[in-house]
């Protein structure tokens, strides 16, 4: 992935860091995270992290690659996470370890319902089924290329860190996500095969100076949580949460773009997800995170947190969506927006 322009100081540093040899740029990185006042919502604190996590996935261009573990990235990486974990509890209140001892492992699948069904985000899908314009589906697709290029993959890291009929039911979520071994049926290939028939650059990280903090924030979230063994049951119950919003929202985008006159084969992404995610729901809840449970009765205020969190991260990124459509504008930033405004 091509390095990004910095959004700030901070990034400003880490990135002219990040251009030289390890031992050399260790002497450049910021010394400290600055407070700020909404870390969901910080563009230098976001697309730090994000570059920072990016080096676990792929190679950034004209970063050496022993980056990855050098101990002084991975101790400016701990406070960006510790500012985002702190953030994500305080957006997500009554979901974190406090106030969920009551909750008996048998009841995190009925728990995980509630709390989709009690869920209030704003009617973003209705809104692409309806109402959105060619240009606003090519928006919304960049915002979610970060995630779907490399779908299933922050996930995955919890398959060697959960153990029986939890790692099972894993393992047949990701299955599905990856194609079953068929490249062509991989998730992150069709919605490749949609950005194309959608007239989009299909490199990773093309539109990543294109979106704002809070779409980085979503991607990040699925990082932390992935990449530290004691959240792993957060990110079960943020794949959880996941998985049980998906099959209606698809439905809606994929009926939004036979509106729109886009062929089918373009649609096969959004049309894939909701035969799959519909299957997946009951595995998630049920077999996934009610298992992980009943293992590990200690971590069931994670699994809470986990789906908290993915949730309060889609209403978030969906009420700035929508509500720069509302106001006539892009829903992307810098010299992007004006570009997608204009279609």
């Amino acid at each position: 992935m091509i390095l990004p322009e910095p959004r700030g100081p901070l990034s400003e540093r880490l990135l002219l860091s990040l251009t030289r040899p390890p031992l050399e740029g260790e002497a450049t990185l910021p010394r400290g995270v600055p407070a700020v006042a909404d870390p969901l919502q910080d563009e230098d604190l976001q697309l730090s992290l994000f570059t920072c996590y990016q080096l676990h996935y792929s190679d950034l261009e004209g970063v050496d690659g022993t980056w990855e573990w050098n101990p002084a990235l991975l101790a400016l990486r701990a406070e960006l996470e510790g500012e985002l974990e702190r953030a994500l509890r305080e957006a997500a209140p009554g979901h974190g370890r406090q106030g969920q001892e009551d909750t008996l492992p048998c009841e995190v699948p009925t728990r995980l319902t509630g709390m989709i069904r009690a869920d209030g985000g704003p009617p973003l899908s209705a809104f692409m089924r309806r109402h959105a314009t060619f240009g606003q589906y090519r928006e919304f697709v960049k915002h979610r290329s970060l995630y779907h290029l490399r779908e299933a993959d922050p996930h995955t890291w919890a398959v060697p860190r959960v153990q029986g009929r939890a790692k099972a039911a894993l393992i047949e979520i990701q299955a599905d996500e990856y194609g079953q071994g068929q490249v062509e049926r991989m998730h992150s290939e069709l919605f490749r095969n949609t950005m194309r028939g959608l007239g989009l650059d299909t490199a990773y990280g093309a539109y990543l100076e294109s979106v704002p903090a809070v779409t980085l924030a979503l991607n990040n979230t699925m990082s932390l949580l992935g990449l530290h063994r004691r959240l792993r049951g957060a990110l079960l119950g943020h794949l959880a949460a996941f998985e049980m919003t998906s099959t209606g929202p698809n439905r809606d985008l994929s009926l939004g773009l036979r509106r729109l006159g886009v062929a089918v084969q373009v649609r096969r992404y959004f049309d894939e997800h909701v035969e799959a995610d519909a299957a997946h729901e009951q595995i998630a809840a049920r077999d996934m995170c009610g298992s992980f449970a009943a293992d590990h009765p200690d971590l069931v205020p994670d699994v809470l947190f986990g789906a908290a969190a993915c949730l309060t991260l889609d209403r978030l990124w969906a009420e700035h969506v929508l509500g720069r459509w509302q106001e006539g504008k892009s829903s992307l930033s810098s010299a992007d927006a004006r570009t997608a405004a204009a279609t």
